[in-house]
């Protein structure tokens, strides 16, 4: 096991979590201006469950991806002993199982108490949270005993001073690392003054670090504006959204850099790491802000591709060479994997270079039915599939398992269901058995299903409420121990 050095609260300047602005190049920037440590967006509990923690090779980046392929969160080396992983959660197990899931690529885990907004509040996440002390407590003393990394969260004031100060008082006895105080109560906005005086009270009545968060607005314009708000508030450490958000370079101790330079440097990251396009056109809006209506920004406003964003910025030199050097790299990789696999001494897989086309079968009707029904009718057990996905593309392998003999496909598939079925093409294929493409004629399992839901429908209307047949109920074993496939 890795032994990171805990991260410390103290004395530090602090990018804050902000919603669609803290992925991976905005925390970097701030990282290389000077910010000490770097928060990601809130990344809602539920979402991170469904995602796989991904290696990718091409980026060298772990991966957070979803069932559809989204990458929720990205992360990386250089900020791995200083970003802190933000959530939002209303519940303590689940929000342990997120922290299990990634406390081993961040420094730390952070949850979301303060944010006001419909979507977070209405699912009691978020300043919801400040309205049950329980709850709060619950989450917060799970993560502290379930996870070896520092826990932090993030509030909200509340109407009176006294009740703030009796809540941070009961937050600090879970054993938290740090608190981050946003001195505005949660039906206040921006425009509204800080309460540096409540953010100076909590500072005053517990031991562990407080952050004071929320002064963009009023005190923080440049850098030597940070320690200001750090003395008005008596807070340890200060934490910046706002501000760095307008433009990042605030982190500079040796003052602004040219927003041009700033906006160069963020599109370098934005390229290095393969941001989202929309992501990257949204951050470089709240930096442009008045200049907007200028040629630059309309033609900013008007671009649809990472690359067109690029020609805006007189990047496009840049782009072209980051992406000739990482399609070289991905080529390579992909050089290297296949040779790997057609290496694998694997005798007792039947392979067979075959993909699943359903323009060459029946509505509904697919191979994996056709070896069902083949199992049925030998009285052998049901067909058993090993799927698994490799980091490197993504793709999909599937191993078929049927008399105890095994069958994949030697190509790879977008899709874990595709990957199956080419599988079970191999096993029919090798077996001489039919497999209901359209070319073989008459085929007798559309009779049967036209059957069945002639039956269904008498069923129906005699009141009858059939159980789903239990060969709809496939489970998917996701396994790359029983399998010769490449590991990344």
């Amino acid at each position: 096991m890795t032994v990171n050095t805990p991260l410390c609260f103290g004395g530090k300047k602090i990018l804050a979590p902000m919603v669609r602005v803290g992925t991976l190049p905005m925390r970097l920037l701030a990282l290389d201006y000077g910010a000490d440590i770097v928060y990601c967006e809130e990344l809602i509990d539920i979402k991170m469950l469904q995602c796989k923690r991904v290696i990718n090779e091409v980026l060298e980046t772990v991966d957070f991806v979803a069932p559809n392929e989204r990458v929720v969160f990205r992360t990386c080396e250089r900020e791995r002993e200083r970003v802190v992983f933000q959530m939002g959660s209303a519940d303590a197990e689940r929000a342990l199982a997120v922290a299990k899931l990634v406390e081993n690529d961040v420094a730390g885990i952070d949850i979301n108490m303060g944010c006001p907004k419909e979507y977070s509040t209405k699912a009691s996440m978020g300043a919801a949270l400040l309205s049950d002390p329980d709850k709060i407590e619950s989450i917060l003393t799970t993560l502290v005993k379930g996870i070896c990394k520092p826990v932090t969260c993030k509030i909200r004031i509340l109407p009176s001073v006294e009740d703030t100060v009796n809540l941070v008082k009961r937050i600090e006895k879970t054993g938290i690392a740090a608190i981050a105080v946003h001195g505005r109560k949660k039906e206040e906005r921006p425009q509204h003054p800080v309460h540096c005086d409540v953010i100076k009270a909590i500072s005053e009545a517990v031991s562990i670090p407080v952050i004071a968060n929320g002064g963009s607005h009023d005190f923080i314009k440049e850098y030597a504006d940070i320690e200001t708000f750090q003395k008005a508030t008596a807070a340890s450490s200060v934490m910046i959204a706002r501000a760095a958000m307008w433009n990042p370079s605030i982190f500079r101790k040796e003052g602004f850099c040219p927003l041009k330079d700033v906006m160069q440097d963020y599109i370098k990251y934005v390229l290095r790491y393969d941001n989202h396009y929309t992501n990257t056109k949204y951050c470089l809006c709240q930096m442009l802000r008045e200049q907007l209506e200028t040629t630059q920004g309309k033609k900013l406003h008007a671009a649809q591709s990472t690359q067109e964003i690029c020609e805006v910025f007189e990047m496009s030199d840049f782009y072209e060479e980051t992406t000739a050097i990482f399609e070289a790299k991905k080529t390579s990789l992909e050089t290297k994997t296949q040779d790997e696999d057609d290496q694998i001494e694997d005798p007792d897989v039947i392979k067979m270079a075959v993909r699943f086309d359903k323009r060459e079968y029946p509505p509904q009707i697919t191979p994996k039915m056709y070896l069902l029904e083949w199992c049925r009718k030998e009285k052998h057990p049901q067909p058993v599939y090993e799927t698994v996905q490799r980091p490197l593309d993504r793709l999909f392998c599937s191993v078929v398992t049927v008399a105890e003999q095994k069958y994949r496909s030697t190509l790879w598939d977008k899709s874990k269901k595709l990957a199956e079925q080419a599988a079970a093409i191999v096993c029919l294929r090798t077996l001489g058995v039919p497999e209901g493409k359209l070319c073989e004629g008459e085929n007798h399992l559309i009779n049967k299903r036209k059957r069945g839901d002639q039956e269904c429908l008498v069923s129906r209307d005699h009141g009858e409420n059939l159980a789903e047949p239990s060969h709809k109920k496939a489970n998917f074993i996701e396994e790359t121990s029983d399998m010769n496939v490449p590991k990344m």
